[in-house]
């Protein structure tokens, strides 16, 4: 009998499905996915096709800033902590960057404030943003997309029957 959890590594040439424990993905992950905009971003294998995704539509950035602050909140010494920060801030809040984010004026300027004595938590404001500006636009996209939608009939019922 076929299983639902049918598991692939492949659904389009050039796309990251591979999770980190199996190597595969299965149609469950990935109909996860559609469940919330943040169990798309709980799943390692999710955040990568995601990415591949918002690459296609050249808005990675995006997705790259949010990493980022995740992972400026896991740290704890301080002079990493000043050393991250300036480089996101160098990387996707500066003018002058090729991969600035979109956010508002006042929450850029708070940012500028809070440089001279940065947190973990300096760009929460902006990541807030960035989230609200996936979920909203991005992240409705993607669910529509060929690439979502391939890998999900590659992993699907109808295909995975043929295989039984």
């Amino acid at each position: 009998m076929c299983s639902s959890r049918r598991a692939s590594n492949v659904s389009t040439p050039g796309s990251l499905q591979k999770t980190e424990e199996s190597g595969r993905v299965s149609l469950t992950d990935v109909s996860s996915w559609a469940v919330s905009f943040n169990t798309l971003l709980e799943s390692p294998t999710g955040r990568s096709v995601f990415m591949e995704f918002l690459r296609s539509e050249h808005s990675d950035e995006n997705m790259l800033f949010w990493q980022a602050c995740e992972e400026l909140k896991t740290v704890t010494h301080k002079a990493t902590i000043a050393e991250r920060v300036k480089q996101i801030y160098l990387d996707y809040i500066s003018i002058l960057s090729p991969k600035e984010v979109s956010i508002d004026a006042t929450v850029r300027e708070t940012i500028n404030k809070n440089m001279s004595a940065p947190t973990a938590y300096v760009f929460n404001d902006a990541q807030a943003q960035i989230y609200a500006l996936m979920h909203r636009d991005s992240y409705p996209r993607f669910l529509n997309s060929p690439l979502y939608q391939s890998l999900l009939r590659s992993l699907g019922p109808a295909h995975s029957a043929a295989e039984c």
